[in-house]
């Protein structure tokens, strides 16, 4: 498996804005998140139909917690968080769908897994200003996600292209970017140069082994 790249949606952006964003980053990412915790499930709806409209595939959309959304729109999968309903209660109804699951130890990995989940996002792996004042998990706790288990760990959390190299060799199948994509002053060259450097890492992996 490539390593993959998810862009999450910040949550301080209008549908506008964010649809404009991810219609231009598409090309460059796995996976585009709709995380936005305030918002009814018509509003998600709505923001589904749009990124749809937009030219982002669906099967790239993954809709955060609210697993009616996901089905009704037809979304790609779904981001379990720990307030969510239990993946084993969900999976029977997604199985259409990726399900993914919110993570922050090597156990609930564990469990994640035991219960069919298709990557666990594991972090914050760095200090990053959506958890301030929360100690990072660090790359030690990301190696023992990754090795207690053999579904892909997305690791999260503050990460950086310059990241990419110590994530990857800790075991990451791939990261996920908040406001590094969406809130920077320019997502499509951001994006592009984040799947720049996964492309340099993974051939420079590839030549190291063959």
């Amino acid at each position: 498996m490539s390593f993959q790249l998810h862009a999450i949606t910040t949550g301080k952006q209008e549908l506008e804005q964010a649809s404009d964003i991810a219609s231009i980053i598409h090309p460059f990412v796995d996976y585009i998140h709709i995380r936005e915790k305030h918002r009814s499930a018509k509003e998600l709806f709505h923001w589904v139909q749009t990124f749809i409209e937009a030219d982002v595939p669906a099967e790239k959309i993954i809709v955060n917690d609210r697993v009616d959304v996901a089905l009704a729109a037809e979304a790609g999968g779904v981001q379990l968080t720990e307030n969510s309903l239990p993946l084993q209660i969900v999976k029977p109804f997604t199985a259409s769908m990726k399900a993914g699951c919110s993570i922050h130890e090597p156990a609930a990995a564990i469990k994640a897994e035991s219960n069919g989940a298709d990557w666990g996002l594991f972090g914050h792996i760095y200090p990053t200003a959506s958890k301030p004042g929360r100690t990072p998990a660090g790359l030690e706790q990301l190696k023992a996600a990754t090795r207690a288990v053999n579904m892909p760990i997305i690791a999260i959390g503050g990460i950086m292209p310059h990241h990419i190299q110590e994530v990857k060799e800790a075991g990451a199948s791939g990261i996920a970017v908040m406001s590094g994509i969406f809130g920077s002053k320019d997502p499509a060259d951001t994006a592009a140069y984040y799947r720049n450097e996964i492309n340099k890492e993974e051939k420079q992996t590839y030549e190291y082994r063959y």
